[in-house]
C-alpha cells in the first residue's frame, strides 16, 4: 500500500478517527474507555498501523480531545469546546 493510500498517515486524521471510535463506546466507571476498545478496531478493522495509532492518540491528547491515564490502560473524552469531528 502506498503512503498516499494510508488514510491515517496524517496524525490529525488518525486523531479524529480515534475520537470518533471513542465516542461510539459506552464509558464505564468514571468515564473510562479502555484503550483496547479503541485500538482493536483501529488496527484490525480500519487497518491502521500501530505507529499511526500512537501518533493519532498523541495528537488527540495534545489537542485536549482525550486524556490518557498514566497506566495507558484507558482514556477519557474531554469536554469539547468545539465539534471535534468536523474537518
Amino acid at each position: 500500500m502506498k503512503l498516499e493510500e494510508r488514510p491515517y498517515a496524517d496524525p490529525q486524521a488518525a486523531a479524529r478517527k480515534i475520537v470518533e471510535l471513542a465516542t461510539a463506546i459506552e464509558p464505564v466507571q468514571d468515564g473510562r474507555i479502555y484503550i483496547e476498545l479503541i485500538n482493536a478496531p483501529f488496527l484490525f478493522t480500519l487497518r491502521g498501523s500501530a505507529r499511526e495509532f500512537g501518533a493519532g492518540l498523541a495528537c488527540a491528547i495534545k489537542q485536549g480531545w482525550l486524556w490518557k491515564h498514566e497506566s495507558g490502560t484507558y482514556v477519557k473524552l474531554m469536554p469539547p469546546g468545539k465539534d471535534l469531528l468536523v474537518r
